[in-house]
């Protein structure tokens, strides 16, 4: 986010349907969200796990979704909630696991936005 202003506390600074403000992080979470997902984990586990490793955690728990139930999904509202713990976000409606059930991609390009629009950079992996 530029400009002078902090992002707002204890709010989302884009919606869940906010995709094409970012059309990277948008391509990459509908086409490839191992990627987003392994540097969003970076960010929020400050390093400790790496982007590759948490992508390939990602993507292994995706493809065994398709014959058993979607695991990614309860991995990735982990970090939701890591997300909206470090930011005093508020939960969506219908809870973490049903979004990242339900619109998983756009789930996954908010949390890159939001932590790329609070001045980490998921992209290389940098913290505020």
């Amino acid at each position: 986010m530029s400009g002078e202003y902090p992002p707002p506390a204890g709010a989302w600074t884009t919606g869940l349907c906010g995709c094409f403000s970012d059309c990277k992080s948008c391509c990459l979470s509908f086409f490839c969200p191992c990627i987003p997902f392994g540097q969003v984990a970076e960010v929020l586990d400050k390093g400790v796990t790496s982007c590759g490793l948490a992508g390939l955690i990602y993507c292994l728990l995706l493809h065994a979704g398709v014959w058993l139930l979607p695991c990614h999904c309860l991995y990735t509202c982990t970090y939701r909630r890591k997300l909206r713990a470090a930011y005093g976000l508020p939960p969506e409606p219908c809870g973490d696991c049903c979004v990242h059930f339900w619109c998983g991609p756009c789930a996954l390009s908010q949390m890159y936005r939001e932590l790329k629009n609070r001045g980490a950079d998921p992209a290389d992996g940098s913290r505020e």
